[in-house]
């Protein structure tokens, strides 16, 4: 019982390394999308190709700035992984 609240634990937060890693990018993709679509339902220009150019900007940009807190999360993670995982092994092969 105590494995499946460990693996339950582990995918929850998973879940959330998940989210955290994931929303700056994608927050600052569709304020980007959104300012754009504005300016072109403003000025009457439908170019689809216009909003591909400052969406890559911006997602380049949110990666340089943001890109180490995000890698140090997923490594954080990642060694907790491995430790849950030996902790495991470790008790089953006490209790054979």
């Amino acid at each position: 019982m105590e494995d499946i609240t460990n693996l339950l634990s582990l995918a929850d937060k998973m879940l959330w390394v998940t989210a955290l890693v994931a929303a700056p990018v994608l927050i600052a993709s569709l304020v980007v999308g959104l300012a754009v679509g504005v300016v072109q339902a403003a000025t009457s220009v439908n170019e689809q190709t216009l909003t591909f150019v400052p969406k890559l900007a911006i997602t380049a940009l949110v990666l340089v700035l943001f890109g180490g807190s995000m890698m140090t999360l997923i490594g954080d993670f990642t060694q907790e992984i491995f430790a849950q995982i030996a902790n495991i092994s470790q008790a089953e092969r006490v209790l054979p």
